[in-house]
């Protein structure tokens, strides 16, 4: 009898996720190519899910989990790394259990359904970072931050930012004015009909004002804009019919996409935190916005990756697989509207390539920057399959993209840029690459003003560190 095996689909970048990501202490990194440049000081901060089994039991979805934080310290004596998980409650009890005890985005609690009824939603710590002069905080939309101390990434517990109380939640794409020091965030309530719960903090990250919106049912708020004296929140026509979760459904599995609804827009004044106009626009869904400005007519601008509508969430459902088999383009596009009456006043598509996880240089945060730096999928990709592969620089002036080369079966994350501390207009941008063909994974460094040449410096890392989701940059 002859057995047929089907040949596997798998692509490289799978076995980053196949196993759970390996702690690694404070250690030095071997340089593999390059140096490192004499103004790149500070440290770069990465999250992410670097766990996605327990048990033998995979998780739901790509956001269920658990966090680790990367952090790779650039000083005169070379670099170091350090990787850690975070110590939330949940990892801590289930990692004594050997198996899953609670539910999350994407997974319900083990056994009869009404266990989810007396079980939290666990805090995964998983989704980005804020780097404060005292703390780090990792940061996970659905609950608290977890502070923990910068140089060792200890985990010190739970932090209301002197303001959050019990019931309030801190989202995970804060904005920082770059001459302020404020920090501005939010965080959504739950109920029939929601609340926006908007923050305003100093750069310590204690929460000195609050205000709170009704919004229309449960919807799906992941990111928002700062731009100039204005706070912008575009809620795409998702809602969470919470129903089917009280007879054992997951909060992913119970999305869904109303087009009908449209995308409401929101626009706040950030120094009141109070509405300023409410308006809506044509459906789409976005995950991140890469940022905002008030222009020379006092319109306002606003850069973002949109998608035609929700699948993204059932491809980033089957990441943990290791398979993806469902496409899903989202391309940056521009929209300028009134913030007098949040009228969109027009929709532009900027760049026709499928991408995501678009930044600004933290000093432009909030102004116009002249380039935006993003994840690409490869000219030649298979994009249904594949993960991003490549990272580009949009140039708003000239209209043009700059890209990356990593070579075959190199997987990057989100780009982060640092600014030169020697030269204040030279800046550098950080990513981590896994390296599928070796199966390690490295933090490659590139001149800001060339990103199609090659990196500047590679540093090997002592073990596979997962791709994740977002990143920042302290100098220092």
């Amino acid at each position: 009898m002859t057995t047929i095996t089907k040949p596997s689909t798998r692509k490289a970048w799978a076995n980053a996720i196949s196993q759970p990501a390996q702690e690694f202490p404070l250690t030095p990194l071997s340089i593999i190519a390059g140096k490192i440049p004499a103004g790149l000081r500070g440290t770069l901060y990465r999250n992410g899910p670097a766990r996605l089994e327990r048990g033998g039991e995979k998780v739901g979805h790509w956001f269920d989990g658990d966090g680790a934080i990367l952090g790779v310290n650039f000083s005169d004596n070379g670099a170091t790394g350090i990787y850690r998980y975070v110590q939330t409650a949940g990892y801590l009890e289930e990692s004594k259990a050997g198996k899953y005890l609670y539910g999350n985005y994407g997974m319900t609690a083990p056994g009869p359904f009404w266990n989810q009824w007396f079980r939290s939603v666990k805090n995964s710590a998983n989704t980005s970072v804020l780097a404060l002069p005292d703390k780090l905080l990792a940061l996970w939309e659905g609950g608290k931050p977890h502070a923990l101390d910068l140089e060792t990434l200890q985990t010190q517990g739970l932090d209301d930012l002197s303001g959050l109380g019990e019931n309030l939640t801190f989202s995970a794409h804060p904005k920082c004015d770059a001459k302020t020091g404020e920090i501005f965030n939010f965080g959504v309530s739950i109920g029939k009909n929601s609340t926006l719960n908007i923050y305003q903090s100093d750069s310590t990250g204690k929460i000195r004002r609050k205000s709170s919106c009704p919004v229309d049912g449960v919807p799906l708020i992941h990111d928002f804009v700062m731009a100039g004296k204005y706070l912008i929140f575009f809620i795409p026509p998702v809602r969470v019919n919470l129903l089917p979760t009280l007879f054992g459904k997951s909060y992913s599995d119970v999305m869904e996409w109303k087009p009908q609804l449209g995308t409401q827009v929101l626009v706040f004044d950030r120094t009141t935190l109070s509405l300023v106009s409410k308006s809506e626009a044509e459906p789409w869904y976005q995950w991140h916005f890469s940022n905002g400005y008030v222009d020379n007519n006092g319109e306002i601008a606003i850069d973002f990756f949109r998608y035609q509508d929700f699948q993204t969430n059932q491809r980033l459902k089957q990441l943990p697989s290791g398979e993806i088999q469902l496409p899903a383009k989202s391309t940056l596009w521009q929209v300028r509207l009134d913030p007098e009456t949040g009228k969109v006043k027009s929709s532009e598509e900027l760049l026709d390539r499928d991408g995501e996880f678009p930044i600004v240089p933290q000093e432009n945060v909030g102004e116009f920057s002249r380039y935006t730096f993003m994840s690409l999928h490869g000219k030649n990709s298979d994009t249904t399959r594949e993960i991003y592969s490549t990272i580009a620089r949009f140039d708003h002036q000239t209209n043009t993209l700059q890209e990356a080369n990593l070579g075959e079966n190199h997987y990057p994350v989100e780009p982060i840029y640092a600014p030169d501390s020697l030269h204040p207009h030279q800046g550098w941008v950080l990513t981590v690459v896994y390296d599928g063909n070796n199966n390690q994974s490295e933090v490659w460094v590139f001149d800001s003003e060339r990103l199609d040449d090659e990196p500047v410096c590679k540093l090997g890392l002592p073990s596979v560190v997962p791709m994740g989701f977002h990143g920042t940059w302290k100098a220092g």
